[in-house]
C-alpha cells in the first residue's frame, strides 16, 4: 500500500519541513502539483488512487468529477482525511471520504451533471506519501448533458487551464488506448501551456481493452507521435473489479502480470505500470528539490546570519539576573539619548527618505513656518495706514496739528510689537509638539519593557512641558523688553529727519531691489485648472524670484513656458478636492486682469502640506500676500485722506514704523530660534543624557521597570527557536545534497504533430460554424502546494470565481445551438 518509490525522500524532506514548521517557516521548496488531464472515463481518478494507495474517489459512467479536487498529501504517522469545508472532522474510513466528495459535489452543482470551478480541498495524512499536491480535474467533454450549459466544453477547458498553465504543475495527459491518440484533447491542452514538453508525461490507460490484434507498442516506445518525456502505459481496475472491491495492491500485481505476459509489451514491462510512473514522478520531485536547494540554502544562511547576533544576545539574557537588568536599563537609556540626539542633529544611522522628521522638521519651523507667520503681520498695509490715521487724529483731538506727533509712532510700534506674541507662542507650541513626536519615535524601541517605556515617556514629556513654560516666559519677557523702551537712536533706524527722504527715494530703491532679481524657490508644481481643459493636469518646473514666477517644461530650465510678473498678484487658498491628494493654492491679479492667456487665476498644486507651506512662505517673501476678505477691504477703504497735511503725517509715521519694525522683526527672527534651541532643545537633550537615568532610579522600582512584556518574551523565544531550526535545516539540506541524484531531462522531440492536429480541429470547427481560436493561456494566481494551509488560499481564490467569468483565462464563445433562436 502506498508509493514505495517516494519513501526514500520522505525522512529527509519531512525532517526539513518539521524543523522549519516549528517556527512558522514554510519549506519554500514548493513541490510541484500533479494535474491529471483527460477525457471522460479515461481513468484519471484511478491513476490518482494508485498514488495514494486507497480507493476513495467517486466512480461511474459519464462525467463523475464535476468539481476540481485539490488533494494534498501530507506525511503523518496516522492515516486519515480532512476536508476544508469540514474543519476539525477526521475521516478514517476512505469510503466516507468518497461519500463526502459526492455530497459536496451535489451541494454546489446539483445532481444532474452540472459543473463548478470551485474546488473541493481534501487533505490525506498518511505515512506512505510525500508532501505534494494532486489535482483531479473534470473530464473533457464536447456534448452537454443534463443541466450542463451549451458551452460546457469551454468551461471545462477554462477550469483545466487554471491549473496546468502554472509552471509548477506536472501534467499527466491521460488518453485511453482504445481512442485515437492524435486527437487527444489532453495532449493538445498540454501543448498549449507546455510547448517544449518539459513537464508533460503521456499516460496511456485501458491497454487491456484494445481490440484483438492491435497494440500501442510504437506509441509506448515513443516512436509514433513522440513526446519529450514519452508515454507510460497503465492498466487500471475495471468497473467489475471496483464493484467487487478488488484491492489496489492486487490490481497493481495484475497490472504487472499483464505487461510481463503481453508479447507486445514484455520487452518494455520495466518501463510500464503505476509503480514506474510513481518512480518517474519521484525523480521529478528529486530533481526539483536539488534545483531549488542552492537558492534555498542561501536564503536560510542569510536568515541565520541576520539572527546570529540577536540570538547570541538572547541566549545570554537572564530575566531574573539583577545585574543583567541594571546593565540593560543603562544601555537602553544611553541608546535613547544617542537616538534622540541623532534625530535632532540630523546624523541618524537610518535616514528617512519619505518624510521630514526630528531636527529637519524643527529647522523647517525655524526658517519657513515662523517667518511666514511674521510676514502675515507685515502684509496688512492698508490696515496699518488706517491705524496711523486714527492715532494721529486722536492725539490732536479738537486741535489741528501742525507737526507729526511722535506719540502716534510709539503707539503704533507698541501695538505692532504686541502682535508678535501670538506667532511666537504658536512657534513654541510647534517646536514642543515636534520634540514630543521625536521622543515617541525614540522610545518605541523600549516596547519590550512596557513599564520602563511608560515611565520614561512620562518623565521626558514632563520635562519638555516645563522647558516649554520657561521658554514661553522668556519669549514674552523679550517682547516686554522691546515694549519697555523704543530705541529711536538705533543705528538702523531712519529717524524723523530721514523719513521724508525715504518718500522721494522710494522709487529709486524699488528699482534697485528689482535689479537684484534673486531666485527664492524652485520646484515642481501642477497647474490643475488649465489641465482640466486639455485632458489632465500638467506638471511644470517653477522658479520664483523677487520679480516674477516662471515655469519650464522640465528641470533643465531650457524650454520656458511662461514668465508671470508678480505685480498686483495675490495669494488665495483653495479647498482640497474630495478625491484629490494634492494641496492647492491660487494666484490672481487684483486688477482682474488675466494672469495667463485667458485665465483669471492659476491653481497650483503640490504633493504635501510641507511643500504648500514652503511655497506660500516664499511667495510672501516675494511680496505676493494673501487675499483679504471683502468686508475687510470695504472697511479699510471706507476711510480716505481728504487732508494733504494729514496724509503727509501718516506717510511719515508709516515710514518710521516700517523702519523700526524691520529692526524688531529681524531681532525676533534671530532670537526666537536661539532661545528655543537653548531653553528647550538643548535642555531636553541634556536632561535625557544626564538626568533621565537618575530619575528612573529615584522611582525605587528598577527591578519592576525591567519586567518584560509577554510579547517580548515570546519574541525572544521565537528568535532562539528560529535560530536553532535554521541550523538544523541547513544540516538536513547537506544530507539531501549527498543522498539524492538527478537524471537529465530527455532531449527535445518533434511534437509538431500535436500542433498540426490542433490546427486541423480548428478548421473543422470553422466549417461547423464556430471558429475557435485558442492561444496560450495566461498565468493565473498560484495555489501554493507547499504547506498544510496552502489549500486555503487556493480555495479562496477560486471561490471568488464561482458563477462568474474567470479573468485569468480568456473565455470562448459558446457553440451555436441548432434550432434555438
Amino acid at each position: 500500500m502506498g508509493n514505495r518509490g517516494m519513501e526514500d525522500l520522505i525522512p529527509l524532506v519531512n525532517r526539513l519541513q518539521e524543523a522549519l514548521s516549528t517556527v512558522g517557516q514554510s519549506c519554500s521548496l514548493h513541490l510541484p502539483q500533479i494535474a491529471v488531464v483527460g477525457g471522460q472515463s479515461a481513468g484519471k481518478s484511478s491513476v490518482l488512487e494508485n498514488f495514494v494507495g486507497r480507493d476513495f474517489l467517486p466512480r461511474g459512467s459519464g462525467i463523475v468529477t464535476r468539481r476540481p479536487l485539490i488533494l494534498q498529501l501530507l506525511n503523518s504517522s496516522a492515516e486519515y482525511g480532512e476536508f476544508f469545508h469540514c474543519k476539525g472532522r477526521k475521516f478514517t474510513d476512505f469510503g466516507d471520504i468518497r461519500r463526502e466528495i459526492e455530497s459536496e459535489t451535489r451541494r454546489l452543482t446539483g445532481s444532474n451533471k452540472g459543473i463548478s470551478p470551485v474546488p473541493i480541498t481534501l487533505k490525506i495524512y498518511s505515512p506512505h506519501v510525500l508532501n505534494l499536491t494532486l489535482v483531479d480535474l473534470p473530464g473533457i467533454t464536447k456534448v452537454p448533458v443534463g443541466d450542463q450549459p451549451a458551452d460546457i466544453e469551454y468551461q471545462i477547458r477554462d477550469i483545466i487551464m487554471q491549473y496546468i498553465c502554472k509552471e509548477n504543475c506536472l501534467i499527466l495527459a491521460v488518453t485511453p488506448a482504445n481512442t485515437d491518440l492524435a486527437n487527444s484533447d489532453a495532449l493538445k491542452l498540454a501543448k498549449d501551456v507546455d510547448p517544449q514538453g518539459q513537464r508533460t508525461i503521456g499516460v496511456i490507460t485501458k491497454l487491456d481493452l484494445m481490440d484483438k490484434g492491435t497494440d500501442a507498442k510504437e506509441i509506448l516506445e515513443n516512436r509514433l507521435l513522440p513526446l519529450r518525456r514519452g508515454y507510460i502505459g497503465i492498466v487500471n481496475r475495471s468497473q467489475k473489479d471496483i464493484d467487487g472491491n478488488k484491492d489496489i495492491m492486487a490490481a497493481l500485481e495484475s497490472e504487472r502480470d499483464f505487461f510481463l505476459s503481453h508479447p507486445a509489451y514484455k520487452h518494455i514491462a520495466e518501463r510500464m505500470g503505476t509503480p514506474y510512473l510513481q518512480r518517474i514522478l519521484n525523480q521529478q520531485l528529486t530533481n526539483h528539490i536539488r534545483e531549488a536547494l542552492p537558492a534555498f540554502r542561501s536564503h536560510l544562511q542569510s536568515q541565520l546570519l541576520a539572527l546570529n547576533k540577536k540570538a547570541e544576545e538572547y541566549r545570554k539574557f537572564s530575566p531574573d539576573d539583577a545585574s543583567r537588568r541594571t546593565k540593560t536599563l543603562l544601555q537602553l537609556v544611553q541608546r535613547l539619548a544617542v537616538d534622540f540626539e541623532k534625530l535632532i542633529e540630523g546624523s541618524g544611522d537610518k535616514v528617512d527618505t519619505v518624510t521630514l522628521s526630528g531636527g529637519a522638521r524643527i529647522n523647517q519651523i525655524f526658517h519657513e513656518r515662523f517667518p511666514t507667520e511674521l510676514v502675515k503681520i507685515e502684509s496688512d498695509e492698508r490696515k496699518l495706514r488706517q491705524e496711523i490715521n486714527y492715532a494721529i487724529r486722536n492725539i490732536h483731538g479738537v486741535r489741528t496739528g501742525l507737526f507729526t506727533p511722535d506719540m502716534a509712532f510709539e503707539a503704533i510700534v507698541k501695538k505692532q510689537i504686541t502682535s508678535l506674541k501670538g506667532p511666537c507662542i504658536k512657534f513654541i507650541d510647534m517646536v514642543s509638539q515636534e520634540l514630543i513626536t521625536t521622543v515617541y519615535q525614540c522610545i518605541s524601541k523600549l516596547s519590550a519593557f512596557p513599564q520602563l517605556r511608560e515611565e520614561t515617556e512620562r518623565i521626558i514629556i514632563t520635562e519638555i512641558r516645563e522647558q516649554e513654560n520657561k521658554c514661553r516666559e522668556q519669549v514674552l519677557l523679550l517682547i516686554d523688553i522691546q515694549l519697555a523702551y523704543i530705541n529711536t537712536k538705533h543705528e538702523d533706524f531712519i529717524g524723523f529727519t530721514n523719513s521724508q527722504q525715504v518718500n522721494s527715494q522710494s522709487n529709486m530703491n524699488s528699482s534697485v531691489q528689482i535689479a537684484r532679481n534673486q531666485v527664492i524657490q524652485k520646484g515642481w508644481l501642477t497647474i490643475s485648472n488649465i489641465g482640466i481643459m486639455k485632458g489632465g493636469a500638467k506638471e511644470f518646473w517653477f522658479i520664483l524670484s523677487t520679480e516674477s514666477l516662471s515655469w519650464y517644461k522640465d528641470g533643465e530650465e531650457k524650454e520656458k513656458k511662461y514668465m508671470l510678473p508678480l505685480d498686483n498678484l495675490k495669494l488665495r487658498d483653495v479647498e482640497k478636492g474630495f478625491m484629490s491628494s494634492k494641496f492647492v493654492f491660487a494666484i490672481f491679479n487684483t486688477e482682474l486682469r488675466n494672469v495667463y492667456k485667458d485665465y483669471k487665476c492659476l491653481e497650483l498644486a503640490c504633493n504635501s502640506q510641507e511643500e504648500l507651506d514652503s511655497w506660500k512662505a516664499s511667495l510672501l517673501r516675494a511680496g505676493v500676500y494673501p487675499e483679504r476678505d471683502a468686508a475687510e477691504e470695504q472697511e479699510s477703504g471706507a476711510q480716505s485722506f481728504t487732508d494733504p497735511q494729514l496724509e503727509r503725517q501718516v506717510e511719515t509715521i508709516r515710514n518710521l514704523v516700517d523702519s523700526y519694525m524691520s529692526i524688531i522683526y529681524k531681532t525676533v527672527r534671530d532670537l526666537m530660534p536661539k532661545t528655543i534651541m537653548h531653553l528647550m532643545i538643548n535642555s531636553v537633550k541634556e536632561f535625557i543624557s544626564s538626568e533621565l537615568l537618575a530619575q528612573l532610579y529615584a522611582l525605587g522600582e528598577c527591578s519592576a521597570l525591567m519586567d518584560e512584556s509577554p510579547e517580548q518574551k515570546q519574541h525572544r523565544e521565537e528568535v532562539l527557536r528560529k535560530h536553532s531550526a535554521l541550523k538544523e535545516a541547513l544540516t538536513v539540506i547537506g544530507e539531501i545534497s549527498s543522498s539524492t541524484f538527478t537524471t537529465p531531462l530527455p532531449p527535445p522531440v518533434d511534437s509538431s504533430w500535436i500542433q498540426h492536429q490542433s490546427s486541423t480541429q480548428r478548421k473543422n470547427s470553422a466549417t461547423a460554424g464556430r471558429l475557435v481560436i485558442r492561444g496560450h493561456a495566461p498565468p493565473v494566481p498560484r495555489v501554493n502546494p507547499s504547506g498544510p494551509n496552502s489549500s486555503t488560499d487556493g480555495l479562496q481564490q477560486l471561490t471568488g470565481q464561482h458563477n462568474r467569468v474567470t479573468t485569468s483565462v480568456p473565455r470562448r464563445q459558446p457553440p451555436a445551438i441548432p434550432g434555438v433562436k
